[in-house]
């Protein structure tokens, strides 16, 4: 894994991915959210590959801004580009653009971990609850 990977992803606007289908707003256009999911499963994909097995990357911070709202049945595209490698810690700038341009950018980091010893860490953490 280097600096410089890239990975991009298309998907169509449908109504399930609306601002009114997701509860984050009251229009039926693309919703931050699903522009948000977007651009992790970008960063994710562009460095599963490189991945050893039993590891994989858990998003840990995402700065974003909307710039513009896209109608359904548009195509969206997700760039991410890795730009950043600090241990496990990956960071990528992600870009999403529809036909009449750039419609959100933003920086996202992701962390690289030990997929057993994830999980089991998420599952102590309320065994110890009573």
């Amino acid at each position: 894994m280097k600096v410089g990977l890239s990975h991009d992803i298309e998907e169509i606007v449908t109504e399930d991915k609306t601002a009114l289908a997701v509860g984050s707003g009251s229009l039926s256009v693309y919703a931050t959210p699903a522009m948000i999911a977007l651009m992790e499963k970008t960063a994710a994909l562009c460095v599963e590959s490189y991945l050893d097995d039993g590891y994989t990357s858990v998003g840990i911070s995402l700065s974003v801004q909307h710039h513009s709202a896209t109608p359904v049945g548009k195509r969206v595209s997700c760039s991410a580009a890795l730009v950043e490698i600090d241990g496990r810690r990956l960071v990528f700038d992600v870009q999403v653009f529809d036909d009449a341009g750039l419609i959100g950018s933003g920086k996202h980091e992701r962390f690289v971990v030990n997929i057993e010893k994830f999980l089991n860490k998420c599952r102590d953490k309320y065994s110890h609850k009573s």
